[in-house]
């Protein structure tokens, strides 16, 4: 039996727990090692916790460092960082700066003879995929994207900001009407505001202004306005009690015509109860494909356009003919 791929995780939050049951589950992987900013003390997980700045002490004990960094501020900075050192996977998800990501990683993963896996995750990465897929098969069409029914870290650190919000989290929700339309095949032109509704669940500081407080987050730009937008006033109890979990999930449609004009329409989803643990399953996934790569002797960034799925299993060439073609 082959030695098992050994992983180090940087970052030890939501994701990097995540990553952490993701190992786990997959038998020809062992975790050696968490990386952290923190005091290495406070981190409580099932292998030594070691200070990022003491990483390249790992260089010849860590097959591939999973990213598990913020996309804002962590991973533009530590990507490169890290891929001078290790092969790397990451879930680098502002999807307006990958072109610029991947550039800044590829120029030291080249240099420095690593793999650097950037922008794995499900939007962008499975998503992403699909996109791929369903508009090469069906080149005449129309795409739609819908995200939700889940918890949008982004619009709940929005909402938590405004003055007299003690808490806050919003839910992303795809309108089905919408769905119901594209799943016909209306190819209809659908607005922002035809696209998702947003809910979100306050809990306010004894004695602040509520209708202050929804109006601002009704009319909030880039993040609500453009929205129809629900807000409920709620306590901190109910908030700890019903809300507390990360679900999420999507859809990607292709919706397009073959031949004289036939219908034809792609579907892709995915209905999470955790998007940090499920994120990690696919950071854990390409992290053998990145593994496999540099076995091969390829150096440099990729994406997930760019890796075979076979890659991904554990299973032999010969055994996914076998079992799953």
């Amino acid at each position: 039996m082959e030695s098992p791929i050994r992983i180090g995780i940087v970052g030890y939050g939501n994701l990097g727990r995540g990553v952490e049951y993701a190992i786990r589950q997959n038998q020809d992987m062992e975790l050696v090692a968490v990386f952290t900013r923190r005091d290495p003390s406070t981190v409580q997980a099932s292998v030594p916790a070691v200070d990022i700045r003491e990483a390249h002490s790992y260089k010849d004990r860590i097959d591939v460092m999973i990213l598990c960094g913020g996309s804002a501020t962590d991973l533009p900075e530590q990507g490169p960082q890290i891929a001078e050192l290790f092969h790397t996977v990451d879930s680098f998800d502002t999807h307006a700066r990958i072109p610029e990501y991947f550039d800044s990683v590829n120029h030291v993963a080249e240099k420095s003879g690593n793999i650097a896996v950037i922008s794995t995750g499900w939007d962008p990465g499975l998503f992403s995929l699909n996109r791929l897929l369903f508009q090469s098969i069906l080149p005449e069409g129309n795409e739609y994207t819908f995200w939700g029914r889940g918890v949008s870290q982004g619009h709940s650190d929005a909402i938590r900001r405004i003055e007299g919000v003690k808490a806050g989290v919003q839910y992303t929700i795809p309108s089905e009407e919408a769905v119901a339309q594209v799943r016909r095949g209306d190819n209809p032109s659908l607005t922002t505001r035809d696209k998702h509704l947003r809910e979100c669940f306050v809990v306010a500081e004894e004695g602040a202004d509520t209708a202050r407080i929804e109006e601002e987050i009704k009319t909030m730009p880039n993040y609500f306005a453009d929205y129809n937008t629900i807000v409920h006033f709620i306590s901190e109890e109910e908030l700890r009690h019903n809300h507390s979990e990360m679900p999420h999930g999507g859809l990607v449609f292709r919706s397009g015509v073959t031949g004289e004009g036939t219908k034809q329409i792609m579907e892709f989803g995915l209905n999470l109860g955790s998007n940090p643990e499920f994120t990690s399953s696919v950071l854990v996934a390409y992290a053998r494909a990145a593994f496999r790569l540099a076995k091969n002797g390829e150096k440099g960034a990729r994406t997930v356009f760019d890796i075979p799925f076979g890659l991904l299993s554990p299973k032999s060439a010969s055994e996914l003919r076998k079992e799953l073609l």
